[in-house]
């Protein structure tokens, strides 16, 4: 149906309940909290290991960049230009870098444990779980990012068990506000 000069395609029933119905939110709590408890602990580990965030800051790190290095010069599962930009840019600044994952995993999962700017905190939880995942790292990656994805999909009512029940209707959207 065209309106205007829009499009309109109405939505189907199974994706209305998933992003839009509060009714499925107890779905996105249990998925929320399950990948906020896995970032949580794993920042948590970083954030108190000297390796990572302290006296030798930035030591973990370069090793597992070393590692991803080693297997794109085999021809591994790392990229060409991804190798180039963590042998330039990334190992250079290791220590910022390392506090930089090491909070930022923390951050990732409390925001969603919390259920606090749940959308925000789940987009970033994937950029860093594509960025291990370019690196050649399986591990949990995959199902990290395709459930922080389906939360970043879900963001109007994945934190309705959670902070983001009163904090988006305080902080509202930019779309949503008028200009005066």
């Amino acid at each position: 149906m065209v309106k205007g000069n829009s499009i309109v395609v109405s939505e189907n029933p199974v994706s209305f309940y998933l992003f839009n119905s509060t009714r499925s939110a107890w779905i996105w709590l249990i998925i929320r909290l399950y990948v906020g408890y896995a970032w949580l602990t794993s920042g948590w580990g970083k954030v108190t290991s000297d390796a990572w965030t302290g006296s030798e800051s930035g030591t973990a790190l370069s090793g597992f960049v070393g590692g991803a290095l080693g297997k794109a010069e085999e021809g591994g599962d790392v990229s060409g230009w991804y190798a180039t930009f963590l042998e330039s840019f990334v190992l250079p600044n290791a220590s910022l870098f390392s506090y930089m994952v090491a909070y930022g995993e923390v951050l990732v999962g409390l925001g969603l444990i919390l259920g606090l700017l749940t959308g925000i905190a789940a987009f970033f939880g994937s950029i860093m779980n594509v960025s291990f995942l370019f690196a050649g790292t399986l591990s949990t990656n995959p199902l990290l990012f395709i459930l922080a994805t389906w939360l970043v999909l879900a963001w109007k009512v994945a934190g309705w068990y959670g902070l983001d029940r009163w904090a988006l209707p305080f902080l509202g959207t930019p779309w949503g506000r008028k200009n005066t």
